[in-house]
């Protein structure tokens, strides 16, 4: 990616050192496969096992805005440098987004950590891989996991790496605009884990096509991306599908499990974005076939 005379976000908080965060302990690297292997082994929302509970954001909608100002990043610490750089072009983009509706955008503050933080939604760990709590407004990421995603789901390339900043970014997106608790709410009412699991589903795909309005403008407006990076994060959204690590874990899948969408529904839903640049065009909810196989 083109990121060297771009700016960095001011809204980057290094927690690695300790601090705010909670030190020590973890599962480390390889906790991220086991972790998320195991619950879904166990048919279980991976969000459930790992304390990150949207009902939080209810609790403490404002604890972002009060808490201390953030860490600087180490001048040496390039990756920490890269995420601060795509956090602001995500800024850049959905300011401009929300301004063409009449609305204002509110920034999501980054975290970076090593091992595990304490968060609005409980106790964040490096196991659970990069997440977004609705409660504080904040993105989570140890950036340990770009190494696991390059050697063990062979997904390697700095805009795949980015595609993971924006895809959290998407679900703040969808918590200013209200989708979040719209969701909540029909898990709640929901017959079936099954059902409930769908709107998960759905949530996370919208979120990838979120990502991909991003990576629209990244490219065409801001010139970001080199030739060949597009591809880098379509491998990393199919190498992260439940389907996937659902056969990697145990050798078959269970698609009443399914959380976040299958590798094909990712890869679609990215793409439908970021050829579109139109959040509008992101409405998993509406779609009678958000796997995308009837388009």
């Amino acid at each position: 990616m083109r990121l060297d005379d771009e700016r960095e976000s001011d809204q980057v908080d290094d927690r690695r050192s300790g601090g705010m965060g909670i030190s020590g302990g973890g599962l480390g690297v390889g906790g991220v496969v086991l972790a998320l292997a195991a619950s879904w082994f166990l048919g279980i929302d991976p969000r459930l096992l790992l304390g990150v509970a949207q009902q939080a954001a209810d609790r403490a909608p404002q604890q972002a805005r009060n808490e201390a100002p953030v860490r600087p990043i180490p001048k040496e610490d390039a990756q920490a440098h890269f995420v601060a750089k795509v956090l602001a072009s995500t800024e850049d983009v959905w300011t401009r987004l929300f301004q063409q509706h009449g609305a204002s955008y509110r920034k999501p503050r980054l975290v970076l950590f090593s091992g595990r933080t304490g968060t609005a939604c409980g106790t964040g760990q490096t196991a659970q891989g990069p997440f977004y709590c609705p409660g504080d407004e904040h993105v989570y990421i140890d950036l340990d996991f770009y190494r696991e995603l390059q050697q063990r789901f062979h997904a390697p390339g700095e805009f795949a790496q980015a595609y993971v900043i924006a895809h959290e970014v998407g679900h703040h997106v969808q918590k200013l605009r209200g989708t979040s608790a719209k969701v909540e709410q029909a898990e709640q009412a929901a017959g079936s884990k099954a059902v409930a699991n769908g709107y998960s589903v759905r949530l996370e795909l919208q979120a990838d096509c979120y990502a991909g309005v991003w990576g629209h403008y990244a490219d065409v407006n801001e010139h970001l991306l080199e030739p060949g990076e597009v591809e880098e994060a379509l491998k990393a959204a199919s190498a992260i599908g439940d389907d996937t690590l659902q056969k990697q874990a145990r050798g078959y899948a269970v698609p009443d499990t399914f959380t976040h969408g299958t590798s094909a529904q990712r890869v679609y839903w990215f793409r439908k974005g970021m050829d579109s640049g139109n959040p509008g065009a992101c409405n998993t909810f509406k779609d009678p076939d958000p796997t995308g196989t009837t388009h």
